[in-house]
C-alpha cells in the first residue's frame, strides 16, 4: 500500500496477502485494542494543537478504512467473488485516493473482469500519481493490446521501454504486435536486439523464422528455425513451421523427416500427422501411408478432428467409400460439424449418390460458412435433374439471406439462361453487378445472355468492359473475335483478337475453333481445316463439328461433311433443326453424285 502518513509503519507491503499480513492489518485497524500501537509514549506539549491532532486522527481513520476494505477485497478475490471485491476496492480508493497500489489493484481486477474501459481509467490514474511507474505503464499497454488498439499499445510499450531499456519482456511484446501488424522490418530490429542481449532466447529465434517465412526468405527462415530447435529440440511450433517451410521449398523428404520427428515428441498433433500422410500419398509411399492411417485409428476415435482430416484425405485421393465412412462417423458424433457434413455431401455427390448428397447439403444451416456453397451444390444437382424451378427457388431463398454473394447471382442468371428466360437472367446478373460492379464473371455472363437474347452489340459492349478491367482476358478477346467472325464482319480485327487470346491460352479448343472459323469466313479453307481438325481433337463440341462439316462441304468432301454434321447432332447441338437441314442437303448431294 503506497500511502504517505507520517505515523504509519512503512515496512508493510501488501502485494501478496498472507495470513501474517492479514493479522498485521487487523492489528493496525484496531481489531485488537490491547495491542493498538508500539510507538513510545511522548507527553504532548501543552499548546493549542487539538485541531491538528483531530486532522491526523481523521486521516488515520481513512487509512484504516482503506486497509480494511482492501483486505475484504482480497478475501473476496480469493473466493472468486469479483463484483464484491470491486465494491470493497472502490471504498478503499475513496478512503485513500492517493494510493498508487490501490488504483493499480483496481485496474488489474477490472482487467480480470474484462471491463477494459473502466480499467483504463484506473491505469491513467496510476500514471497521474507516478508517471515513472513501470508497472502502471505496462498495465496501460496491456489494456490497449487486449482492446485491439495495437498502435496505442505499442506507444505505451515504447514508453515502458524508455523506463527500462533492457527489459526483454517489453521488447518481445512490441515485436509480437509488430509481427501481427505485418511490420516485419521493425519487428526484426527488436528481435535482433533481444538476441544480442540473450543469444539463447528461443522465442526470438522462432519469431525471426516466422517473419522470414512470411517474407519468403526461406534460407533465413530455415536458419532461424534450426537455431530455435538447437536451443530447444522439442519446440513444437518450430518443428511444425520448419516442416511447412520444407514443403514450400519442395524438399519433401526433409519435410517428412521433420514431421516424423515432431510426431515422435507429440503423437497427437493432428495437423502434422495429416500433412505427413498427404506427403506419403504424394510420393507414392503407399505402405507408409497405410501405416500412418492405422496409427491415426489407433490414437483416435471416430468423430475426433484427426478422423475428419482422414475422411477429407480419402476424398482427395478419390477413395469415396472410405471417405464417406469416416465422415459419416464424424457427423454422427458431432452433428453440428458443418465442415464434415459439407464434405460428406460432396463425397456422396462425387459418387453419384445425389439423394444422400442433397440430404446432407440441406442440413447445413444459414449461419455456417459452408452454407452458400451447399446451396450452390443443391441448385446444381437439381439443375442436372432438370428441376429448374426448384433450383431457382433454392438460390432465391439463399439470396434473401445472403444478398452480397455474387456466386448466387451468377448461378441464378445461368439457370434463367438455360430456361431461355433471358430477360430474367439479365435482370438477376445486373443485380449481382450492383453488389460488385467489376466482377468479371458476372460481366461475362451478362454478355453471354445478351448474345443469346440476340443483342449482339450489347454483348460486345460487355466483353469490351471486361477488357478495360483485364486486357488479357482470353475468353473476352475470343468472344468478341468469334462474334465478328460469325457475323462475317471486322475479320481482320477478329483475327487479331483471337490470336492474342490464343497466345494466352494456346491449348484452348474453343479459341482454336474461333481461329479456324475466321479463316473459313476469309475463304482460306485449308487453314480453316487445319485449326478446326485440331480443335475437334481437343474438345467434343457440336459447334466445332458443324464448322468442320461446313469446311468439308466447301472443299466438296461431302462424306466427311455428313459425318461431322451427324456427330454434331449426336452430341446435342443447340440448333438441332438447322443441323438436320444440313444433313438432308448433304444426303441429296450424295444421292445425285451416285
Amino acid at each position: 500500500m503506497e500511502t504517505k502518513p507520517a505515523t504509519h509503519n512503512k515496512s508493510i507491503t501488501v502485494r501478496y496477502l498472507t495470513p501474517t499480513h492479514v493479522l498485521v492489518l487487523f492489528l493496525l485497524m484496531g481489531f485488537f485494542p490491547a495491542c493498538a500501537r508500539f510507538t513510545p509514549e511522548i507527553e504532548p506539549a501543552k499548546t493549542h494543537a487539538i485541531p491538528a491532532q483531530q486532522e491526523i486522527s481523521q486521516h488515520e481513520q481513512g487509512i484504516r478504512e482503506a486497509y480494511k476494505n482492501f483486505t475484504l477485497s482480497s478475501i473476496a478475490i480469493s473466493q472468486g467473488r469479483y463484483k464484491k471485491a470491486r465494491k470493497y476496492l472502490s471504498i478503499a480508493i475513496e478512503k485513500d485516493p492517493g494510493s498508487l497500489y490501490l488504483s493499480r489493484k483496481m485496474a488489474l481486477l477490472l482487467k480480470k473482469l474484462r471491463d477494459y474501459r473502466a480499467a483504463l481509467v484506473y491505469a491513467f490514474k496510476c500514471l497521474d500519481l507516478d508517471t515513472e511507474d513501470l508497472d502502471s505503464r505496462m498495465l496501460l499497454a496491456d489494456l490497449y493490446s487486449l482492446m485491439g488498439n495495437d498502435d496505442l499499445a505499442i506507444e505505451q510499450y515504447d514508453k515502458a521501454l524508455d523506463l527500462d531499456p533492457e527489459n526483454q519482456r517489453i521488447r518481445l511484446l512490441i515485436a509480437t504486435i509488430l509481427i501481427k501488424k505485418g511490420q516485419f522490418p521493425k519487428a526484426l530490429l527488436h528481435l535482433d536486439r533481444l538476441i544480442l542481449q540473450n543469444p539463447d532466447l528461443v522465442i526470438a529465434h522462432y519469431y525471426k523464422g516466422r517473419i522470414y517465412l512470411e517474407l519468403k526468405r526461406y534460407i533465413k527462415a530455415e536458419e532461424a528455425f534450426l537455431e530455435a530447435l538447437r536451443l530447444n529440440k522439442r519446440l513444437e511450433p518450430a518443428l511444425f513451421d520448419l516442416a511447412t517451410l520444407y514443403q514450400m521449398m519442395e524438399r519433401s523428404m526433409d519435410a517428412i523427416e521433420t514431421y516424423e520427428r515432431l510426431l515422435g515428441f507429440y503423437p497427437h498433433n493432428a495437423g502434422a500427422r495429416e500433412r505427413l500422410l498427404s506427403l506419403y500419398f504424394k510420393l507414392g509411399m503407399e505402405k507408409k501411408a497405410e501405416q500412418q492411417i492405422e496409427k491415426i485409428k489407433e490414437l483416435s476415435k471416430p468423430g475426433e478432428s484427426i478422423r475428419q482430416a482422414l475422411g477429407l484425405l480419402y476424398l482427395k485421393q478419390g477413395r469415396l467409400n472410405e471417405s464417406i465412412e469416416e465422415l459419416n462417423q464424424t457427423v454422427s458424433a458431432l452433428p453440428d460439424d458443418d465442415k464434415s457434413r459439407y464434405y460428406l455431401a460432396s463425397a456422396y455427390e462425387e459418387k453419384g449418390d445425389n439423394d444422400n448428397a442433397l440430404k446432407h447439403f440441406r442440413l447445413i444451416k444459414p449461419k455456417s460458412k459452408y452454407y452458400i456453397n451447399a446451396q450452390l451444390h443443391i441448385a446444381f444437382i437439381l439443375e442436372t435433374r432438370k428441376q429448374y424451378d426448384e433450383s431457382i427457388a433454392v438460390l432465391e431463398r439463399a439470396l434473401a439471406l445472403k444478398k452480397g454473394q455474387v456466386e448466387l447471382y451468377l448461378m441464378l442468371g445461368s439457370l434463367y439462361e438455360t430456361k431461355k428466360e433471358y430477360e430474367k437472367g439479365i435482370e438477376v446478373v445486373k443485380k449481382g453487378l450492383e453488389q460488385d460492379e467489376k466482377n468479371i464473371d458476372l460481366i461475362f455472363r451478362l454478355g453471354v445472355i445478351l448474345d443469346k437474347d440476340g443483342k449482339k452489340e450489347s454483348c460486345i459492349e460487355q466483353m469490351r468492359r471486361i477488357l478495360d478491367i483485364n486486357p488479357d482476358h482470353a475468353d473476352a478477346l475470343n468472344y468478341i473475335g468469334y462474334t465478328f467472325a460469325d457475323l462475317g464482319i471486322k475479320l481482320d480485327e477478329a483475327m487479331d483478337l483471337i490470336q492474342k487470346a490464343l497466345k494466352i491460352k494456346p491449348e484452348s479448343g474453343y479459341i482454336i475453333d474461333s481461329l479456324g472459323w475466321v479463316y473459313f469466313q476469309k475463304g482460306l479453307y485449308d487453314k480453316a481445316l487445319h485449326y478446326l481438325e485440331k480443335a475437334s481433337k481437343l474438345i467434343p463440341d457440336p459447334t466445332v463439328h458443324e464448322h468442320l462439316g461446313d469446311v468439308y462441304l466447301k472443299k466438296e468432301k461431302h462424306k466427311k461433311a455428313l459425318d461431322n454434321y451427324q456427330k454434331a447432332l449426336s452430341i446435342n447441338h443447340p440448333e438441332q433443326e438447322k443441323i438436320k437441314e444440313k444433313i438432308i442437303h448433304i444426303k441429296k448431294l450424295l444421292k445425285k453424285m451416285d
